[in-house]
């Protein structure tokens, strides 16, 4: 198994796709959705902020796929088309949560830029969501399938670079 100093996460806002790298190795490419609002760091902006980043914390090893998390906890619910119609405002956040933290002070990290604060994750979304296309509020959505996949091969503390835009 790669060390965390090899092992990392490439998200690239300009081709929305995310690649998981060991070394110089590609272990997995995948179709992300980042900000609609583009690349940004500012809270509230609804950007997707860019930089060196690491996953601060792993939710949801365990649950069921189509797992609905609210404030980073499960509702008890499934995803469905009968619940995405009797909710269609929500901004729906599935399966598995990587919670990302910024490594780099005053670009990503503290104060009114802090992607820990902004509470910036890489998440699941409904298959019915297009991905490569920017549409999330800020975070980097996979479809539930993709996202179990990419959550066992990273571990907290992995790497995550964002860049373009």
């Amino acid at each position: 198994m790669a060390t965390l100093t090899e092992r990392r996460l490439l998200i690239d806002l300009d081709t929305q796709a995310l690649t998981l790298v060991n070394g110089a190795v590609v272990l997995g490419r995948y179709p992300v959705s980042t900000g609609a609002n583009g690349a940004g760091e500012h809270i509230g902006s609804g950007c997707t902020p860019r930089g060196h980043h690491r996953v601060r914390l792993r939710i949801g090893d365990g649950c069921p796929i189509g797992t609905v998390f609210r404030g980073r906890r499960p509702t008890g619910e499934i995803y469905s088309a009968a619940l995405a119609a009797a909710y269609p405002e929500r901004d729906w956040i599935l399966t598995r949560i990587l919670w990302l933290t910024g490594c780099e002070p005053g670009r990503n990290r503290g104060g009114a830029v802090d992607t820990l604060r902004r509470f910036i994750y890489i998440h699941g979304c409904p298959d019915s969501e297009p991905l490569g296309l920017p549409r999330s509020h800020g975070c980097i959505r996979l479809h539930s399938r993709a996202l179990l996949d990419l959550f066992e091969q990273t571990p907290n503390g992995t790497a995550v670079e964002i860049y373009g835009g």
